[in-house]
C-alpha cells in the first residue's frame, strides 16, 4: 500500500485556491457534517427503523482517512465508501469511468480531456466541478512530504491540469507519453476530496462516496459513519459501525457471537471452513492479485548474492502455502508478479528451486561455514542473524515463522521483530531490517508499472541496483503498445529471479464473510473497493 521514498512530482499551478462551493469564501466542515448528519438522523427518527451495519476490519495507518500525507489514509478513505476516484477497476482489473463520465487522449498520450458526471456532489454539499478536483492535485503536490508516502506517485510524469467548468472537463497535459492514466488516477490517493476545509482530515475528509463520517472513536477503536445525504443513489444503510479489530481470531468470534455483521480477510483456514459449512454465513473470496514478499535488503549481509540464492533454495514454497496453517489463502510462486497475470509466468526460469542440501553446498563452496559448531554459519567472522521485520496482517507472521525454521535447517540465524504495520513500514523507510515482510497489490492501477518500481534503483527501499533493470524499467515508462509493455515486464521478472532479489511468500486471495443479516456482500479483485452500494441489508 505504500509509496516509494522518491517520486518524480506532478506540476501543477504555484497558485492554491481553498475556496468554499461556487467559489465563495471556505465551508466549516464541522458545521456541514452535523447538519448532515442531522438530516440522516432526522429521517431515520422518522421511519423508527434505521438500517445498521456492524463491520469488523484491520486497521491500517491509526485508522486515520487522511489522503494527502499517507497513502494508507487514501485505501482507508476509500475502502470505507468515503472517496471515490474519477475512474475505478471491475474485477477483471479493468478501468471504468466513475466520477469521471469519460474522457479522450489524443495520439501521442499526452493530453487527456477527463468529463465528469453531473450532479456529483460531496458529502458537504459543495458540487463536485472540474475546479475542484483540480484543486485537490494542487492540494497532493502542496502537502505531499518530501520523501515519504507521497500521494502523486501515482500522476509520475511532469503536467499541467486545468479545469473548464463550463465545459465540465478537466483536461491533463504530460511532458511524456503516459500509457496508463486512468488507472493512474483509479488509485486510492487519488480518491477526490473537498479541500475547503482541511484542519481535519486525519478524521474528517469530506468526499463523494455513499458513507461520510459522523465519529472517531479512537486509534485502534474505529469509525461511526452515516449515509451521505448527498449521495446520487439510496444509500443502503444508515449508519456503519466501522471495528477495528486486529487479528483473524477476533473478527471470527465477533462475527460468530453476532457483534458483526461483516469482516474482511479472515486468515484462519479452518475458521474459515466453519463459516462455509454453516448456512447462517456467507464466504466470498476474490482470487486476488496481491503478492506477499519479503525485502532483502542489499545494504547489509544479504548484499551476498550467494547467500541469497542459499536461502531461495532453503525454503520450500509449495508446503507452506499448502499448509494447515496457510490453506489455499496463498498460491505459491517465485515471480514478484502473480501466475494468474498475463505476464509470462509460465516462461520464467527458476534457478531456485526448493533443495537444501544444494543449498547448504553452495554456502559451504563459498566458505560461507559454522567454524565454532554452534549452529551458525558465518560471513568475515560474524554469526548470520538476520533481523527479520514482520507484522500481523495476511499471515505474513506466519510465512516468516516458517521462513525463519527453514533457514535455521540450513544454518541461518533470524531475529523475528514483529510490529505492527506502521512498525514495518518505518523499519523499510529507515533501512531497518534485514528481511521486512509485507503484502502489496501488484497492479494498483491497472497495470504493474508502479509495483516494478519497487526495484529500480531510484525508487527502491532496498539497495537493489542493476542497470539493466532501470533499462527496462526506463523503456515501460514511455511504452505505448500493450504487447511491448508485456515483454519489457517478463524480462524485468526474470532479472529479480535471477539476481535472487526477493522472496516470495506466495499470492494472496482476499476474502469477504458476513452473517445472515446482510443480503450480500462482495470482496473486489481490486481490494480498494470495501464499503460500497453493493452492501445490502438482507431482505
Amino acid at each position: 500500500m505504500r509509496n516509494k521514498k522518491k517520486c518524480i512530482s506532478l506540476t501543477l499551478a504555484a497558485v492554491l485556491l481553498l475556496t468554499g462551493c461556487g467559489g465563495g469564501t471556505s465551508n466549516n466542515n464541522s458545521s456541514d457534517t452535523s447538519a448532515a448528519n442531522s438530516s440522516s438522523d432526522t429521517s431515520a427518527a422518522s421511519t423508527g427503523d434505521k438500517k445498521v451495519l456492524t463491520f469488523g476490519c484491520q486497521m491500517y495507518t491509526d485508522g486515520i482517512v487522511n489522503t494527502v500525507t499517507d497513502e494508507n489514509g487514501g485505501w482507508n478513505a476509500m475502502r470505507y465508501g468515503i472517496t471515490e476516484g474519477l475512474f475505478k477497476f471491475n474485477d477483471s482489473m479493468e478501468v471504468e469511468p466513475w466520477l469521471a463520465e469519460s474522457y479522450t487522449v489524443n495520439d501521442e498520450h499526452t493530453e487527456w480531456v477527463i468529463t465528469l458526471k453531473d450532479g456529483i456532489k460531496f458529502s458537504d454539499g459543495c458540487d463536485l466541478t472540474p475546479t475542484k478536483v483540480k484543486e485537490y492535485f494542487e492540494y497532493l503536490k502542496e502537502m505531499g512530504p518530501s520523501g515519504s508516502a507521497k500521494p502523486q506517485k501515482y500522476l509520475e510524469f511532469e503536467a499541467t491540469v486545468t479545469a473548464d467548468d463550463e465545459a465540465n472537463t478537466l483536461t491533463i497535459q504530460t511532458t511524456q507519453p503516459y500509457a496508463n492514466l486512468p488507472g493512474q488516477l483509479a488509485h486510492p490517493t487519488m480518491g477526490i476530496v473537498d479541500v475547503a476545509d482541511t484542519e481535519n482530515f486525519d478524521n474528517g475528509t469530506i468526499g463523494t462516496g455513499p458513507y461520510m463520517i459522523d465519529t472517531f472513536n479512537g486509534v485502534g477503536v474505529g469509525y461511526d459513519l452515516v449515509a451521505n445525504p448527498n449521495y446520487r443513489e439510496e444509500v443502503p444503510y444508515d449508519e456503519v459501525k466501522l471495528m477495528y479489530m486486529g487479528d483473524a481470531s477476533a473478527k471470527t468470534m465477533a462475527l460468530q457471537s453476532g457483534q458483526v455483521d461483516l469482516v474482511e480477510n479472515i486468515t484462519n483456514v479452518s475458521d474459515i471452513q466453519d463459516f462455509k459449512d454453516n448456512p447462517d454465513f456467507t464466504v466470498d473470496i476474490a482470487s486476488g492479485v496481491r503478492c506477499g514478499f519479503s525485502w532483502m535488503n542489499f545494504d547489509g549481509v544479504l548484499g551476498n548474492k550467494t547467500l541469497r540464492q542459499a536461502i531461495l533454495m532453503a525454503i520450500d514454497y509449495d508446503t507452506i502455502c499448502h499448509s494447515k496453517t496457510i490453506g489455499d489463502l496463498y498460491t505459491p510462486g517465485f515471480s514478484v508478479l502473480p501466475s494468474t497475470l498475463n505476464y509470462g509466468y509460465d516462461k520464467l526460469n527458476n534457478p531456485y528451486t526448493y533443495d537444501p542440501e544444494g543449498a547448504k553446498k553452495l554456502l559451504d563452496d563459498a566458505g560461507i561455514v559454522d567454524t565454532d559448531g554452534d549452529g551458525i554459519r558465518e560471513i568475515d567472522g560474524e554469526n548470520i542473524n538476520l533481523h527479520y521485520v514482520s507484522y500481523e496482517n495476511r499471515l505474513l507472521n506466519d510465512f516468516s515463522n516458517a521462513h525463519i525454521q527453514y533457514l535455521a535447517e540450513i544454518g541461518i540465524g533470524c531475529t523475528a521483530d514483529y510490529g505492527s504495520s506502521d512498525d514495518q513500514w518505518s523499519k523499510l523507510a529507515a533501512g531497518d531490517y534485514d528481511f521486512n515482510n509485507n503484502n502489496w497489490i501488484t497492479v494498483g492501477t491497472g497495470d504493474p508499472y508502479a509495483y516494478m518500481a519497487n526495484w529500480a534503483t531510484d525508487t527502491t527501499y532496498c539497495g537493489y541496483s542493476n542497470p539493466e533493470y532501470d533499462k527496462l524499467f526506463e523503456q515501460l515508462k514511455s511504452e505505448m503498445d500493450e504487447d511491448k509493455r508485456a515483454d519489457l515486464i517478463f524480462q524485468m521478472q526474470q532479472i529479480l529471479v535471477d539476481d535472487a532479489a526477493v522472496l516470495i511468500d506466495g499470492y494472496y486471495n482476499s476474502s469477504m464473510i458476513y452473517s445472515k443479516n446482510v443480503g450480500n456482500a462482495h470482496i473486489h479483485t481490486a481490494d480498494y473497493y470495501w464499503l460500497t452500494t453493493e452492501i445490502t441489508p438482507a431482505q
